[in-house]
């Protein structure tokens, strides 16, 4: 819209100073003839702007002007808590929001704390995906933003790991949680509250019902709780290994942190050459001796014997295929 645009651009004067006809239409995403006839509309409104000519010259405001209509939108107001975070902003379909808001509040601030702010902003960075991994396609993100803001019911249509792996769902999206570069959605579906991956929703449609949250439903209570309930389900059986010193430093950077954390607790020497025996929680045969078998010579598994035997078969097999090398 042209009035955002004007106060985008009063803002931008205020914010950076003096600025170029086109470093303004770079800014605003605009021709540089659309910058100069909004400059010439603020400056009929009673905006103090001018031009200084030559090499260093631009638009400017007079000195001391400032203004604190900042004019936030409701979808701005929203992303005040993505300010930091232009990453997730923009899978949420919330970049040029964040851009706006961002720059409105950069206005409203005394100069000492502006430089801070954008200090701030030049050494710190989220870079969310972890390592050896891309981030995930969403492509229904955004409707689903709508859907949490709007309190909006959503038909989807989604692929699980079980049988049948197609289903549709009628669901009340409650919120929203990036975790490792990968988006979740928590809502309610037939009674209770469940926790869907949105890469793996096949087709989604807003409807015109509206829903309310349960009392007291507390977003990062449920994440956190249904974090506690997933580690419980996805660890049931245990494993006796034995770890090199080497093995034990390479132990963190093959298995997962709740894994490192029992090994640890549970340790003692047996011998005198630094190895050290203890347990640790496994999801299944097949799962543990995949993880064990990156870390080579350095390990030893002692119990459960279908593990040790996996194992033991994982070696051979790998032996015979290089026997003629």
């Amino acid at each position: 819209m042209s009035a955002d645009r004007l106060l985008s651009l009063m803002l931008l004067l205020q914010t950076r100073g003096r600025m170029s006809a086109r470093r303004l239409a770079e800014e605003l995403g605009v021709s540089v003839r659309t910058v100069h006839r909004d400059l010439g509309r603020l400056h009929a409104a009673g905006i103090p702007v001018y031009a200084e000519h030559g090499r260093a010259g631009g638009y400017q405001l007079l000195d001391g002007y400032r203004t604190r209509l900042t004019g936030l939108s409701a979808s701005e107001a929203r992303v005040l808590f993505l300010a930091g975070l232009p990453a997730p902003a923009a899978d949420l379909g919330l970049a040029a929001e964040v851009a706006a808001t961002r720059l409105k509040l950069l206005a409203a601030l005394p100069a000492v704390l502006r430089e801070e702010a954008t200090r701030a902003d030049a050494v710190f960075h989220l870079d969310a995906p972890g390592w050896y991994r891309e981030a995930e396609e969403a492509p229904y993100l955004p409707l689903f933003v709508d859907a949490v803001f709007g309190r909006r019911e959503v038909d989807v249509r989604y692929r699980r790991w079980r049988e049948p792996q197609e289903v549709d769902r009628r669901l009340r999206p409650y919120g929203l949680v990036l975790k490792s570069g990968t988006w979740y959605l928590v809502a309610g579906v037939e009674g209770r509250t469940a926790t869907f991956r949105i890469s793996q929703v096949l087709d989604a449609t807003v409807r015109d019902e509206r829903f309310e949250r349960p009392e007291g439903f507390a977003l990062g209570d449920y994440w956190s709780s249904y974090l506690a309930e997933f580690e419980a389900r996805r660890h049931t059986g245990t494993a006796t290994v034995r770890f090199s010193p080497r093995g034990r430093e390479r132990l963190a950077a093959n298995v997962p942190p709740e894994v490192v954390r029992a090994y640890e607790a549970t340790a003692t020497p047996v011998g005198d050459d630094g190895w050290t025996e203890g347990e640790i929680p496994t999801e299944s045969t097949e799962h543990a001796c995949g993880e064990l078998l990156r870390l080579g010579a350095d390990v030893e598994v002692m119990a459960p014997p279908e593990l040790r035997r996996a194992v033991s078969a994982a070696v051979h097999a790998l032996a015979r295929t290089y026997d003629d090398a």
